[in-house]
């Protein structure tokens, strides 16, 4: 293996187990309350979680921004801006969380229209939302800081904060809920002392192992007009694109439930494929983001170059491991998501799209990864808002003669399309700091 290789899983394989652990919390969550004897408690739980996902979601930007942003700064060996750039960040988590709490009730309100809940689910998610929100500075802020650490080269230290939330969690909402008889209300304070575990992990560890940067903590050049400027042009880029993944994303799923209960049930439990093959990708995506970054801010294109090379190799075997896997044991993985024997057999009629997904999208993850390092987010969302347009003609073109497989269509479509149209626009012109 070379050291190129080495230095990628360095950053890649802790990031996965990150990304394996987030969905944690939720299944946490809804299990627990799944053993108090109401429906309606998971049912708050999960319209809760889901309108937390929404939101949280929307501000990835501060996690990605900051990230590409520090690892040029790090391969600079500028660590004055290193440490500015994480101040700019928590500043910008802080005002952003502030606006959360404050209009956290049209924000609820706003949000519990477009759901279609019973009054009880509803008066359930309320609470859960209004004790949950409290955790925005904690969660915003943990975005911050976990941005930094994979500019910093270290993915290790968001995965270590990842299973410490997830552990504390366990914890604090077993005993709320089966010591001191909370319900719902207990799941929630559990899950809120676990987001500012996280917070106060990530602090003590920054203050454990960056110790020598604080003599750069200074009010001075901290919020120039040019790195301001910077902060927000790549934050609103990865925001605009983020939309457009968040609006084809809802888009799949409601239109597939105007198909039917199993369609909507198909299309669900096959999109739990994708979403596997994405918490692998993603942690490859991270590793390219973070030496991208790197070798651009030292002027290194050699290892740029060499860096992306390998970046494909891999992203191309495990497209394929994914696509055999997939061929193989994909429908017995589907027999253990559910036994509704109406549900297996229709996803025999729409389980070829699925071996599609790899191939068409590793390229779109790797991508996302090397433009965020390059600081060349406008690429993304050029891309991005391309590839969703084709995403909702395709389908508006197709239903009615296609239906369900229309929306399949598109979706491949979209994920074949980011990738392409951000290799044509990340030609060498965006990688011209890299000498």
């Amino acid at each position: 293996m070379t050291r190129t290789d080495r230095q990628i899983l360095h950053i890649a394989l802790p990031s996965i187990v990150s990304n394996i652990t987030v969905p944690l919390l939720g299944l946490i969550d809804v299990s627990i309350v799944g053993h108090l004897g109401a429906a309606s408690y998971i049912g708050a739980i999960a319209v809760g979680g889901m309108l937390f996902n929404m939101i949280y979601w929307l501000f990835g930007f501060l996690r990605m921004g900051t990230g590409g942003l520090t690892a040029q700064a790090y391969g600079r060996h500028d660590l004055q801006e290193v440490t500015r750039i994480l101040l700019r960040s928590l500043s910008i988590s802080l005002l952003l969380a502030l606006a959360l709490l404050i209009l956290q009730y049209p924000v609820r309100s706003l949000a519990f229209m477009l759901m279609d809940a019973s009054e009880e689910v509803r008066k359930l998610a309320t609470l859960y939302f209004h004790i949950c929100i409290w955790g925005a500075p904690a969660t915003l802020g943990l975005y911050s800081f976990s941005g930094w650490f994979i500019g910093m080269q270290n993915s290790r230290f968001p995965m270590f904060i990842a299973i410490t939330q997830n552990i504390v969690n366990i914890v604090a909402s077993l005993l709320f809920v089966f010591v001191f008889g909370m319900k719902v209300e207990g799941v929630a304070l559990g899950t809120l002392i676990a987001q500012y575990a996280g917070l106060f992990m990530a602090y003590l560890l920054w203050l454990r192992y960056y110790r020598p940067l604080r003599k750069y903590i200074s009010r001075k050049q901290l919020f120039t007009h040019d790195a301001m400027k910077r902060l927000f042009q790549v934050n609103r880029d990865i925001f605009l694109r983020t939309l457009c993944l968040v609006a084809v994303t809802v888009f799949f799923t409601s239109t597939g439930a105007a198909f039917g209960d199993v369609v909507l049930a198909v299309n669900t439990l096959l999109m739990q494929l994708f979403t596997l093959f994405s918490y692998i990708m993603d942690g490859f995506a991270y590793a390219g983001e973070a030496l991208t970054g790197k070798y651009i801010g030292a002027g290194n294109r050699q290892e740029l170059q060499r860096t992306i090379r390998h970046l494909f190799g891999w992203g191309i075997a495990l497209s394929l491991a994914f696509t055999l896997l997939y061929g193989i044991g994909g429908k017995e993985f589907l027999g253990l998501l559910t036994n509704e024997q109406s549900v297996i057999s229709a996803s025999g009629d729409y389980f070829y799209w699925v071996l599609a997904i790899p191939l068409a999208g590793f390229a779109a993850f790797l991508l996302d990864g090397i433009c965020i390092g390059a600081a060349s987010t406008n690429i993304m969302l050029k891309a991005m808002v391309v590839a969703s347009g084709s995403f909702f003609l395709i389908y508006y073109s197709l239903h009615n003669v296609l239906h369900n497989h229309a929306l399949w269509l598109g979706f491949i479509v979209y994920l074949a399309l980011r990738g392409i149209m951000q290799a044509l626009l990340l030609n060498s012109s965006s990688l011209r700091t890299a000498r």
